[in-house]
């Protein structure tokens, strides 16, 4: 699965950071407060002297007038910003910096709140396009490992991978300890296999991976991790997990839920998960063996990914029909692993603060190469949409970070 060439870097974005793997977010640091893109627009005018005006002076920013949106059908019901005590004005100054351009490459924004969409803006396409946003498309993989442990297909997130795949005996690099991974560790991303995409040298990077046929066996024949002096062990992690960003397992695990469901992974979804949202067009990127490709990819429409956030807002139940258990919506978006300071990290699920500075709120949220985000904020009552095309570039995380940390900040209690 080929990635696109390195997105024009954002001229805004001062500090270096290192380029993302094709569908491996890292958490982005949290950005002062101050409005639209404010952190980089002080920033860059605190470190040189104003210009004068000219040809190349940028428009001044002007909010965009608020349009509710129109009631398409699809399931959502319709709202108004005013009504639900969100600034129009805020997300209007919002629009109008990502429309002067401010922002690389956002696609659109979508925010709904007590379950009412009440704002969307589309910079690229309209709301028909189908969106790749990356790895946010992990979440989903999780939400399918869910319902098939609901329906008992699955036994539980002990139930040990390597158990699923007696035809890819024997695997490289034996190891006792592989055939004690459970898919609990793939769900965190804390196996003790040697798998890190935010490591070039891993021998697990999902870049190798996409070189191979079998996607299965390259994750089942990597060796287990060391772990050098001064990287922590599972024993001395938060939680008694190492965490370690590996596309591979997540690609394995839609190949066992292949395999417990004795359905395609894509058909799964499409009945269980996709049906009761009424999202009726998904593709899937498909791995050289014919299965689904779990691990990033999944072409949905924004209003469906806010959906899907939106479902997990409401405790796994849409429109008044349980879609996934309460008790795995509370599972999967506890914290079971600690990446850094201000990030934690559930089911596939990233758990982290947004809002103005002193006042970030409990977030909720699916991530994906680009900076594309969708989640939900729970003691607001607000889901959120924002996709990008940003590919591969420095700060993409950093730039939808501030967008939502404004987003949250025009939200009323």
């Amino acid at each position: 699965m080929r990635r696109p060439a390195l997105a024009p870097l954002l001229p805004l974005i001062l500090l270096p950071l290192l380029v993302r793997c094709a569908s491996s977010p890292r958490p982005a640091p949290q950005a002062p407060p101050g409005g639209p893109l404010a952190s980089a627009v002080v920033t860059s005018v605190a470190l040189t002297p104003p210009a004068l005006p000219g040809p190349d002076t940028p428009p001044p920013l002007v909010p965009v007038p608020y349009r509710p949106p129109v009631d398409q059908g699809d399931g959502w019901p319709v709202g108004t910003v005013q009504g639900e005590r969100i600034s129009a004005e805020g997300l209007g100054t919002i629009e109008g910096a990502i429309r002067r351009g401010d922002a690389t490459k956002i696609t659109s924004v979508l925010v709904a709140r007590h379950g009412k969409l009440v704002y969307e803006a589309y910079f690229d396409g309209d709301a028909t396009t189908l969106r790749d946003t990356r790895s946010a498309a992990k979440s989903v993989t999780s939400i399918l490992t869910g319902i098939a442990i609901d329906q008992r297909k699955l036994p539980g997130v002990d139930a040990r991978v390597y158990g699923y795949f007696a035809d890819r005996r024997p695997h490289a690099n034996p190891d006792p300890r592989k055939d004690k991974i459970t898919v609990e560790d793939f769900l965190t991303m804390s196996s003790l296999l040697e798998c890190d995409d935010w490591n070039d040298f891993s021998q697990g990077n999902e870049e190798r991976m996409y070189l191979t046929e079998d996607w299965v066996r390259f994750t089942l024949d990597l060796p287990i991790k060391g772990f050098a002096p001064w990287a922590v062990k599972p024993k001395d992690a938060p939680y008694g997990r190492a965490f370690s960003y590996c596309t591979a397992g997540v690609s394995t695990l839609g190949a066992l839920l292949e395999r417990a469901t004795h359905t395609p992974t894509q058909d799964f979804a499409a009945t269980t998960l996709f049906a009761p949202l009424g999202i009726d067009k998904a593709e899937w990127p498909i791995t050289p063996m014919g299965t689904a490709q779990t691990g990033g990819g999944l072409h949905l429409r924004s209003r469906d990914w806010l959906k899907l956030a939106e479902l997990y807002a409401d405790g796994g139940v849409w429109k008044g029909k349980r879609v996934v258990s309460d008790a795995w919506v509370k599972a999967s978006t506890s914290p079971h692993a600690k990446i850094d300071e201000e990030t934690e990290y559930g089911y596939l699920w990233w758990l982290s603060g947004f809002g103005a500075e002193g006042k970030k709120a409990r977030t909720v949220y699916m991530s994906g190469n680009g900076g594309n985000k969708a989640g939900y904020v729970p003691s607001l009552g607000l889901a959120f949409v924002i996709t990008s095309t940003n590919y591969n570039a420095k700060g993409m995380h950093e730039q939808t970070s501030r967008i939502l940390d404004d987003i949250v900040a025009a939200v009323a209690p």
